[in-house]
């Protein structure tokens, strides 16, 4: 993959020192014509540090210091840029819980300052990172990313003349991201023992670089208004950590607040408004903005979704065995 509509083009990624935005700072650097890649995040440790690991793309890395609840820093820094990716939030579904009002400041008011931003310095696209856990959600971090979906999807209707186009990329579970679960369990097991909440529990996988190189496909594919999910397996919680760590015992502990037992990718009121591809759904906004000529003209080769349908990871028609999640977890 070339990528070659990035060819000169100067991306920023907020929340650029986490794990999916190193990943995809490395890759634009090394695989792509990109002209500058922005580093937008608050952690100025994590910044120094990636900052020494890209060195040799000095001449095309910018760092900034800032938060995206602060919305002058945000205008400062979407200046003369072509694309946004938006990936800073908080995360951790029991924190959260415990911290409401804080998640809504990053996730709901801060994604709200990036789409005010982008508007106003007329960034070409922008794209927001969000998780199964907005559909249908079951906790607070969820319910936080389905507004900012929600924001992001409705601020098309805003960009008038500066031509500014902003869509959804929607997946599951992320191996080996800092605090995923195949690090937790490295971490536990060690000790002989690994907790697990539910015996049922399913989830969705996808790998940094599945994430990495799908939201930039949805980047070039997007007209501004759809929600892109990738087509993913599924695994039970349960197989997943008796591979991993095989000669562990596994302890139920019971559910932690706000965790759901399955996760959702298209919820049962969206596929009715969803086409599907060889490798993705897409999710088209119900507003009169979005009419069935741009679908036509830019999604000719997909097949609506039946009433009825649900994109869950316990109904998945993609299951992860042995072999696959090895190989999954032997490219990271």
């Amino acid at each position: 993959m070339s990528f070659d509509f990035l060819e000169n083009k100067a991306i920023l990624i907020t929340g650029g020192t986490g794990s999916f935005g190193q990943k995809m700072a490395h890759y634009l650097l090394k695989n792509t014509g990109a002209g500058k890649v922005v580093i937008f995040s608050r952690d100025e440790l994590k910044q120094s540090q990636m900052q020494a690991d890209l060195a040799d793309f000095e001449d095309r890395t910018r760092f900034f210091i800032g938060d995206v609840r602060d919305l002058e820093r945000l205008q400062l820094a979407f200046n003369s840029m072509d694309y946004i990716l938006h990936a800073a939030a908080l995360k951790q579904v029991p924190a959260l819980e415990y911290n409401p009002i804080e998640a809504i400041r990053t996730n709901v008011l801060g994604t709200q300052n990036v789409i005010s931003a982008a508007l106003n310095k007329k960034v070409k696209k922008v794209l927001l990172i969000s998780t199964d856990k907005a559909a249908n959600p079951a906790n607070l971090y969820g319910a936080t990313k389905l507004c900012a979906e929600k924001l992001t999807i409705s601020s098309n209707v805003y960009s008038g003349d500066s031509g500014t186009s902003l869509s959804v990329v929607r997946y599951g579970n992320v191996l080996g991201s800092r605090g995923s679960l195949l690090q937790v369990i490295e971490k536990q097991k060690q000790n002989g023992e690994v907790a697990l909440t539910h015996e049922k529990m399913t989830r969705f996988w996808v790998t940094l670089d599945q994430g990495v190189k799908f939201v930039l496909e949805s980047l070039e594919q997007m007209v501004g208004g759809e929600i892109f999910i990738p087509k993913i397996p599924s695994m039970k919680i349960k197989d997943f950590i008796a591979q991993v760590a095989p000669n562990c015992k596994i302890k139920i502990i019971g559910m932690r607040p706000g965790e759901k037992i399955h996760e959702t990718l298209v919820t049962l009121e969206e596929c009715k408004h969803t086409m599907e591809f060889k490798d993705r759904y897409v999710i088209f906004p119900e507003y009169n903005w979005w009419t069935e000529e741009t679908t036509k003209n830019n999604y000719k080769d997909g097949k609506q979704l039946a009433e009825g349908t649900l994109i869950a990871s316990h109904t998945n028609s993609q299951w992860l065995d042995e072999d696959g999640l090895k190989k999954l977890i032997d490219s990271l």
